[in-house]
């Protein structure tokens, strides 16, 4: 009998050490996965953002995030002619190549011409993969060709887009206002300008509306991809300089 009782005493012991070892493992691997993996944006503090066409759009939009706090790294094709523009901003802007801009870019902002994306998906869609991408380009046939236009009013912008940069999780934002409006407007008084988005990746769409925010304005979130027509050129969200409450009659959301 006392045999017996020490074999059931060995036994419930080597379970309650499997138990405690799963237990440590599990409370391991948790803690492995909170320094492993990146803070989800949102919860995370400034995001280095890669800016991939420093014109009009893109410099004015990168320089509300300089003004946030974000790190920001502006590029070109002659990243020489950034130098003087991102002196002036101070230590958190940057001037680079494009290669450079993805490769310190939490998140890249892509403002080039419609007709640039498939040259830019073709020469860096391996490096863009996986990429939160903000999207705010425009399709004009006098600038970027009949054809890519006729996709883009065929297939609608954000899946256009997407077929282009393919592999990155991307959105859709601030394709819908003229620059000198996102300079002048930025940080308004409430009610602030609003800014439709649309993506389908939601933490994507978070990360997005996080940093229209932080550029002084209000999200709206539109939908997926596929609702991104509604205010592309031509749609009933495009050119809307009203608040984001107005903007949800306009395209009756909730």
């Amino acid at each position: 009998m006392p045999r017996q009782e020490s074999t059931e005493t060995v036994s419930i012991l080597r379970e309650n050490g499997i138990k405690r070892r799963t237990v440590l493992s599990a409370g391991a691997a948790l803690i492995l996965g909170m320094v492993v993996r990146p803070l989800r944006a949102g919860a995370q503090g400034k995001l280095r953002i890669g800016v991939i066409g420093s014109g009009h759009i893109g410099s004015t939009v990168g320089t509300l995030w300089v003004k946030a706090g974000h790190p920001v790294l502006f590029s070109s094709r002659h990243p020489n002619e950034l130098r003087e523009f991102v002196a002036g901003l101070g230590e958190l802007a940057k001037a680079g190549t494009v290669e450079q801009a993805i490769a310190f870019g939490d998140v890249l902002f892509v403002a080039v011409p419609y007709g640039a994306l498939p040259e830019i998906g073709r020469d860096y869609g391996a490096a863009m993969k996986g990429k939160i991408v903000l999207d705010a380009c425009n399709a004009i046939a006098r600038r970027d060709g009949v054809a890519i236009v006729t996709e883009v009013e065929r297939n609608g912008i954000g899946l256009v887009s997407q077929k282009y940069l393919a592999g990155t999780r991307l959105v859709r934002a601030f394709n819908t206002l003229n620059y000198k409006v996102l300079a002048s407007e930025a940080n308004r008084s409430p009610p602030k300008l609003a800014i439709p988005i649309a993506g389908d990746d939601d933490e994507a769409v978070q990360t997005a509306a996080g940093l229209v925010r932080d550029a002084g304005f209000d999200p709206v979130v539109v939908g997926k991809l596929a609702d991104a027509r509604s205010f592309q050129q031509g749609g009933p969200g495009y050119g809307q300089q009203v608040s984001a409450a107005e903007l949800k009659r306009k395209l009756s959301l909730p």
